[in-house]
């Protein structure tokens, strides 16, 4: 059995830092939103990563399958993606007038993006979904979103709910909600409002958190799209966390319709701060007209770097070799379970699979599951899903399943048949 992980140095990290940082560790990076649990188990602040591991501040590695919870694509500290920061730090970064590499990458984005005919460039998901939805209401002139329950597309006062600290009625009394997959509902919504719907905005499948991950319905997409064409209505993909794990060329592609506004962040620049709204042609006008920029949006080195990460993760076909790592870990982890009689059920894609211990709906034998895991140097967490990079090695893979198999023998320990 191996020693299991200990985090003296985390507690201490952690005591200093909740004197002058809210939660100490705030967002779902931290312990006070419900995905580590029990805290104990996990590391609170990383000292060095590199490749599919990172190094927590007492010096315990990890094989980390949350990749920084999605920029890690490629493996941290990527050579190739590195090199072009670096030499593009060398010419110049956030500059009073934009480099030309904004160019590049928007050229290069265009090229890739089967949807796109244009790209604007922000920081961060909730940046491009946010000025997404704007377009949509500028262009079509209505107010009201359709979303689909489950759904995660930022922490915008839109994308919350009414009773979220903070939020008015006013930020989410335009918000329509109507169950994945059913299309009927969503027929019936534009129905009840007619010419009032600005966009339906959707991940291109549902990979929520709490939740097994479900596809889209056979011709479901094509569905809302004609609906959408017809109805006058945006339709918004939010591709900040599937977007080039299922498809170099976007995942509405990957399941074979076009959205008119699609958003890319977490995979775009292996790390490096920038995201991407890529749109239609007749939208781009009304982008153009949107009062909507940062401090930052036109720094030159996360353009550098996400020209690199598009350009490797095309040479390696990405999609095709983290599906083919995913899929061996979800293997891995299944025969693991049954050997301890668990029903471990993994849905979504494998290159950004979602585990749940079935056997109990409270959650808690996945979550002391999980616990294990970490504590053994593999990284998951309970309930979000997983991702897997490109330097994820067959040796990390068996080392992976060799912890999850003692992991499992330890649950089972404490809660026998």
């Amino acid at each position: 059995m191996r020693e299991l992980n200990t985090y003296t140095k985390s507690r201490e990290e952690f005591a200093r830092a909740v004197k002058v940082i809210p939660s100490g560790v705030y967002g779902h990076l931290g312990p006070a939103e419900g995905c580590f649990i029990p805290v104990d188990a996990f590391p609170l602040f990383g000292e060095r990563a590199k490749g599919s591991y990172f190094w927590d501040v007492d010096g315990n590695r990890f094989i980390d399958y949350m990749c920084a919870y999605g920029p890690n694509v490629l493996g941290y500290c990527d050579p190739d993606v590195d090199a072009a920061a670096r030499a593009q730090m060398e010419l110049g970064n956030c500059m009073t007038s934009p480099s030309t590499k904004m160019i590049d990458f928007a050229e290069l984005l265009v090229d890739t993006v089967n949807s796109a005919d244009w790209a604007f460039f922000a920081k961060n998901g909730n940046d491009v979904t946010t000025l997404a939805v704007m377009t949509a209401r500028a262009y079509t002139h209505k107010k009201k979103i359709v979303f689909f329950k489950g759904y995660y597309h930022g922490v915008a006062p839109w994308t919350q709910k009414i009773d979220y600290a903070g939020v008015l009625e006013e930020d989410v009394c335009n918000n329509i909600y109507v169950d994945w997959n059913d299309y009927e509902a969503l027929e019936r919504v534009f129905e009840e409002n007619k010419d009032e719907i600005a966009a339906v905005i959707s991940q291109p499948y549902m990979h929520g958190n709490f939740a097994d991950n479900v596809m889209p319905a056979e011709g479901f997409w094509q569905k809302v799209r004609k609906l959408c064409t017809e109805k006058d209505a945006v339709l918004i993909i939010d591709d900040v966390r599937a977007g080039f794990r299922m498809d170099i060329a976007g995942s509405d592609h990957y399941f074979g319709f076009e959205a008119d506004l699609i958003c890319f962040c977490k995979a775009l620049a292996n790390g490096y701060n920038v995201s991407a709204l890529c749109g239609k042609d007749f939208l781009k006008n009304t982008v153009s007209g949107i009062s909507y920029t940062g401090s930052y949006w036109m720094s030159a080195v996360p353009f550098a770097a996400g020209i690199a990460c598009i350009e490797k993760m095309k040479r390696l076909d990405i999609a095709r070799l983290l599906n083919e790592k995913g899929t061996k870990v979800k293997e891995g982890l299944i025969a693991a379970a049954k050997k301890f009689d668990f029903d471990l059920r993994v849905t979504g894609m494998p290159s950004l699979f979602y585990l749940r211990i079935a056997d109990d709906p409270t959650l808690s034998l996945h979550q002391e599951w999980v616990a294990e895991c970490v504590r053994r140097g593999v990284f998951f967490t309970n309930h979000h899903n997983h991702f897997v990079n490109a330097s994820l090695t067959d040796e990390d893979i068996a080392e992976t399943v060799a912890v999850a198999e003692e992991a499992f023998e330890a649950v089972r320990k404490r809660h026998p048949l």
